[in-house]
């Protein structure tokens, strides 16, 4: 018997970050709202991204400071790791962050909650896999990502881990081989590394931990090879599962071809929009090469239709805070629908928590040169010398900043370097009050602090702007009255 139909003013498809936050928005309009969820509840960052990455990465972090402590005059003696009490911590405080996901999900009234697969009908109707119809006025598409696999790891089983599997160890592995040096494959690659992993990272296309500019990607292919083997253009001729493990052969950085033996195959090269089960060429809505609708980033509307995406599953950015951003705007929209209006977009901001870390705000140079041609400039300094950087010991990195020729208007930054990501979000607020370089270095900077190597950086820029005058050299980051 099929179950009865459901009318609703509005339908989420996802629980994630951007239907929780579509699902708040859309509630200020109406309570005739149903979310609906196909697989388990808990979003992608706090069950399989940004919260147990972290945990893992504050696990190594602790492990490198021990080790490390000798140029301090501090000596620590056997420092040892345990795996399983490693992961053990990670699912433990992974699953306190899963649960506070799921009290917030438990708290929608029962009438407004759907654990089912969905699929489209027609452009106003949804059907799940028993038949059940639901027929909705607007419709939300957040049905989030999932991880993409190349084709020379198609066909592994047990031995191949993704973002989704690779938490639920039980301890930590002997060796590990990562596909994917972009953020979290080297997020990953690095923690393991620390905690005593013997680690492969293979690329292909040169790209690292999604830096742009190339002398910096350049000087991050180093700093990262002095603690793990990276080829962000690998040839890798073979990948098998033997009864052992995996046992991969490839062309090493040396010139030889070598053949090693690995427990486990992390892919980490990529996450696609999860879509393809939704049957969406049944909406009418024309579609890009990955079957994503076509959209408007200010409203999220596609097309003139009631139907609205937000989240990875838009394939826009894929940031927890974006999610957040989009599934307001997607929400609120589908609830004044039909008088939709653009929502506040933020200033681009990405942080990648390796050491150093990596981070961009603003515009990134390739859009620069699009928009201002040859009319911008550019500041950086190195953190080799950087003061607080150097007591640290954490004195390696650069930072590149950008500005507007005439104006002045800072207009982005990219940085690999300490503290990235609490500078990032200087910059960020920055661009998006349309600061001028000089309106930023009137701003208070205390000594001693690592942004007193963003100051240097805006000194840099400012007099290549013909603003200000050429930056003191070896000034210790000079103090504020300098």
């Amino acid at each position: 018997m099929i179950p009865a139909q459901i009318e609703t003013d509005i339908a989420i498809i996802g629980a994630g970050t951007a239907g929780m936050g579509a699902y708040r928005a859309a509630r200020a309009h109406t309570e005739s709202v149903l979310l609906i969820e196909g697989g388990a509840y808990g979003t992608t960052c706090a069950r399989v991204g940004c919260m147990p990455s972290k945990l893992l990465i504050a696990a190594a972090e602790a492990a490198h400071h021990a080790r490390h402590a000798d140029p301090f005059g501090v000596h620590v003696q056997g420092v040892t790791v345990d795996g399983a009490a490693v992961m053990a911590r990670v699912q433990r405080e992974r699953n306190r962050f899963v649960g506070f996901v799921l009290e917030t999900i438990e708290s929608y009234p029962q009438a407004s909650r759907l654990q089912a697969q969905v699929r489209f009908q027609d452009a106003g109707t949804l059907v799940t896999e028993q038949g059940q119809l639901i027929r909705a006025r607007r419709i939300v598409i957040a049905s989030g990502s999932a991880p993409v696999l190349p084709p020379l790891l198609k066909g592994l089983g047990a031995r191949l881990l993704t973002s989704d599997s690779v938490f639920e160890l039980p301890t930590l592995p002997k060796r590990l081989v990562v596909f994917g040096p972009g953020p979290l494959g080297l997020e990953l690659a690095q923690a393991m590394s620390r905690l005593g992993v013997v680690i492969r990272v293979f690329g292909v296309g040169g790209g690292i931990a999604g830096i742009r500019d190339e002398a910096m990607r350049a000087y991050a292919d180093r700093v990262f090879n002095e603690e793990f083997y990276l080829d962000a253009s690998a040839k890798v001729e073979s990948v098998r599962e033997t009864a052992a493990g995996v046992e991969v052969r490839y062309l090493h950085r040396d010139g030889s071809w070598r053949t090693e033996q690995f427990d486990y195959v992390l892919a980490a090269t990529g996450r696609a929009p999860n879509v393809a089960g939704l049957a969406l060429e049944k909406t009418g809505l024309p579609l890009d090469k990955r079957g994503v609708p076509l959209f408007d980033r200010a409203t999220l509307q596609c097309g003139g239709s009631p139907i609205f995406i937000a989240g990875d599953a838009s394939n826009d950015i894929p940031l927890l805070h974006e999610a957040a951003d989009q599934g307001r705007i997607a929400g609120d929209n589908a609830g004044r629908y039909p008088k939709v209006q653009a929502g506040l977009r933020r200033t681009p901001l990405a942080v990648v928590f390796t050491e150093p870390q990596v981070a961009s705000a603003g515009l990134n140079l390739e859009q620069i040169r699009r928009r201002s041609q040859d009319s911008y400039a550019v500041g950086e300094v190195s953190f080799e010398d950087q003061g607080r950087s150097r007591v640290m010991l954490r004195n390696k990195g650069l930072l590149k900043v950008y500005a507007e020729m005439g104006s002045g208007l800072f207009l982005g930054a990219e940085m690999f370097g300490p503290d990235a990501e609490h500078i990032g979000h200087l910059l960020a607020w920055a661009a998006q009050k349309s600061m001028t370089v000089s309106e930023m270095l009137d701003m208070p900077f205390y000594h001693p602090v690592v942004e007193e190597g963003l100051r240097t950086a805006l000194r840099d820029l400012n007099h290549k702007l013909h603003i200000g005058p050429k930056p003191v050299e070896h000034c210790m980051d000079c103090g504020p009255g300098a």
